[in-house]
């Protein structure tokens, strides 16, 4: 450990940016709200539209809570890969995009649009329209995991891009998305993939560049219930190796919070109580049985946590989940809350941990 801080303090230069990469839910929106002004500082948040039956009505529920918790002066990444590309409505002009564009302009949300090699001239030109109301430029999402069904784009397909979207690449962020990593072996495999593409892509001065991947398992199906079990951040690993290993510019740290990297599949039921615990190393994931009536074994839960070496010294100060926590810890709340509170506490909790690792150490 000794080893591990020491090689975080000399990696230490300009200061690595956050690039939480979320699911535009609303637990994720309350997190994001209730950020504080020094992880607002350090993040660059991207928001996924996570698919659903009624898109129209997706839509303006994803620009609501934008609108309502987005902070102000905050630029919002917004990411429509997983949705259709067809027309919102019969017989209007534009896809999700730029609906989404046309809406937060109105709703005076800053909004920077994902586009990927793999996209039409139809959706790049809604990019193009987007990047042209808000001024804050576009971001590009290139996938690096060995399953994806995306081929990173060639020279010639960036200058394509570029042309298209009338942009110069310093208006241009980068992501390179590992996707999932769950082992050492795999985090090896990946980490080649992120170099290569790190080698080819930087030969374009984009304004940002970030490595991203996510750890989180798919789901807490097979946790055991009444303790913490850790599930370490392979993801934060892949990212220290793939710096160690780079000789240029060290790339922003991404990952995507307390969720699988993938789109999750329709929830159904009711989830047990539960709290994605992030710590330096793991995250501490709790999973309890549901026995007493409502949610308030989460009561139980919670005052578990609080009392547990997995607690930080600053405790509820932490982060607003925190003391949210607290509150349940201590029977401070009516109500435990529900899934949707529990994934902003834990996206609250996990954000301010990141960002605060990233500033003392360097190293998420």
């Amino acid at each position: 450990m000794v080893l591990q801080l020491a090689a975080c303090v000399l990696c230490l230069g300009e200061p690595v940016a956050y690039v939480p990469i979320l699911k535009g839910k609303a637990g994720e929106f309350l997190a994001l709200g209730h950020a504080s002004a020094e992880v607002q500082s350090q993040i660059r948040p991207v928001m996924e539209v996570v698919p659903d039956c009624d898109v129209r009505d997706l839509l303006e529920t994803f620009c609501d809570r934008a609108m309502e918790d987005v902070p102000n002066g905050m630029v919002l990444t917004v990411d429509c890969g997983a949705l259709p590309t067809a027309q919102v409505l019969k017989g209007d002009a534009g896809g999700p995009m730029v609906r989404i564009g046309e809406s937060l302009s109105c709703r005076q949300v800053a909004m920077c649009p994902v586009f990927r090699g793999t996209d039409t001239d139809e959706t790049l030109a809604e990019v193009r329209a987007v990047m042209a109301w808000h001024q804050q430029g576009g971001c590009l999402r290139i996938s690096s995991a060995p399953d994806a069904q995306e081929r990173r784009p060639d020279d010639e397909r960036v200058r394509e891009m570029l042309r298209t979207l009338r942009a110069a690449p310093e208006e241009i962020d980068l992501i390179i998305d590992a996707g999932p990593v769950h082992s050492r072996d795999g985090r090896r495999v990946l980490a080649v993939e992120v170099l290569d593409t790190l080698k080819h892509m930087t030969q374009w001065p984009w304004r940002h560049e970030c490595v991203a991947a996510g750890a989180f398992p798919v789901n807490l199906t097979n946790f055991p219930r009444g303790r913490a079990t850790p599930v370490v951040r392979e993801d934060a690993l892949l990212w220290k190796q793939v710096r160690d290993q780079w000789r240029g510019e060290v790339p922003d740290f991404g990952d995507f919070g307390v969720t699988h990297p993938r789109m999750p599949l329709q929830a159904r039921g009711t989830p047990h109580p539960n709290m994605r615990y992030t710590t330096a190393a793991d995250w501490q994931v709790f999973v309890y049985p549901k026995t007493r009536p409502g949610n308030d074994d989460f009561f139980t839960l919670s005052r578990d946590l609080v009392s547990s070496p997995y607690r930080p010294p600053t405790g509820a100060g932490t982060s607003w989940g925190d003391a949210r926590l607290e509150e349940c810890a201590n029977r401070q709340r009516a109500k435990a809350g529900g899934g949707t509170e529990w994934r902003a506490w834990a996206t609250s909790h996990h954000l301010a941990v990141v960002t605060s690792r990233l500033t003392a150490l360097g190293c998420p």
